[in-house]
């Protein structure tokens, strides 16, 4: 009954932040009973899984507030926003929840059921929160591996966790990485695209990222797979997207080695068969191993270690959360210079 008698405040709001003084509103909002703690905040709404609208308020008539906001498996909605006292920063995302939560075939967990918000930051004040139904967004689908994926467990994180921080309002990222994922697996699992092709509908986006765990596929193989998840997309009416894997951190010298650059074990460069069928099926690419490489040689072997996972676990294929915050910039890029039609939508 609360969520419901939350659900029925109507607030008009931009695909960006709005920043509104507090006397706006005669009275001051509160959180629903969803909602408990104070830093950081975390509110759990019992939903069945599909998209939501989230609408915020963020900020204290009285207090100064400093406050991001995230949901689900560590998914940045909102990087954090200061606030003076006497000042609200009014946004609203549009937000996919499904079972599990995480990572589609359960690997780090399956999550709490419904839909989880959680709003951190140094001092996290939160003025209102309402969540409904979307209504019909266009759904941008991410097929890839363990450098996309929702990860449920920091320091790890995949570039789709930060993609949502820039769509606005209308548009909704639904994250379908999956950890050791190949171009023929991701095919194969029930989990991945046999269970996202039934709800790709007209005019929603399907990014493909593969390659980092094709390291014996060969280029036939490879192609072929691609293929095969390009006409499902459009079999369903949606646009399918590819994209070049991001670099691993392996330097000869100043240099990406073959490795990094996705030259795999059997000699075949991935990435260039990807382009190559790009251009002959007619589908846009987004070449981020061409944007990291320039980004992680352009910092060198050792400022590139921020990036990944190099210092935590010796790792150089996945990323931080400063790694999966720039190459989520780069995708944004890409996005942009394709004119594709989720840019509409972009912060």
């Amino acid at each position: 009954m609360a969520l419901k008698s939350a659900l029925a405040v109507t607030l008009v709001v931009a695909s960006s932040v709005v920043v509104v003084p507090t006397t706006s509103s005669a009275a001051v909002q509160a959180l629903p009973p969803q909602c408990s703690g104070t830093s950081p905040i975390r509110c759990q709404f019992a939903v069945a899984p599909g998209n939501y609208q989230v609408t915020v308020e963020l900020g204290s008539p009285d207090r100064a507030g400093n406050t991001s906001m995230s949901v689900e498996a560590r998914r940045q909605i909102l990087s954090a926003v200061s606030t003076t006292a006497g000042q609200v920063v009014r946004t609203a995302a549009t937000v996919n929840v499904r079972v599990p939560e995480g990572q589609p075939t359960g690997q780090g967990g399956t999550g709490t059921s419904g839909l989880s918000i959680t709003f951190g930051g140094s001092a996290p004040q939160v003025r209102s929160l309402t969540v409904a139904p979307a209504s019909s967004p266009v759904v941008a689908y991410l097929a890839g591996d363990s450098t996309v994926c929702d990860q449920p467990t920091a320091p790890y994180t995949g570039w789709g966790q930060y993609l949502p921080t820039r769509v606005g309002s209308g548009a909704v990222i639904a994250n379908y990485g999956d950890s050791g994922e190949s171009s023929g697996s991701f095919l194969a699992n029930r989990a991945l695209f046999p269970t996202m092709k039934p709800l790709i509908k007209s005019k929603d986006l399907v990014f493909i990222q593969l390659g980092h765990n094709d390291k014996e596929t060969t280029a036939t193989a490879f192609r072929d797979n691609l293929s095969r998840l390009v006409s499902g997309v459009r079999e369903r009416g949606g646009t399918p997207v590819l994209m070049t894997p991001p670099v691993r951190r392996l330097f000869s010298g100043n240099t990406l080695t073959r490795t990094a650059l996705h030259v795999n074990n059997r000699g075949v460069d991935l990435p260039a068969v990807i382009r190559e069928l790009g251009r002959s099926a007619n589908v846009p690419v987004v070449d981020l191993t061409a944007k990291s490489k320039a980004l992680v040689e352009s910092m060198g072997p050792s400022a590139s270690q921020r990036l990944y996972l190099t210092r935590e676990a010796g790792d150089n294929t996945h990323f931080s959360a400063a790694g999966a915050a720039e190459m989520s910039n780069l995708v944004v890029q890409g996005i942009r210079e394709r004119n594709l039609s989720l840019t509409a939508y972009l912060r």
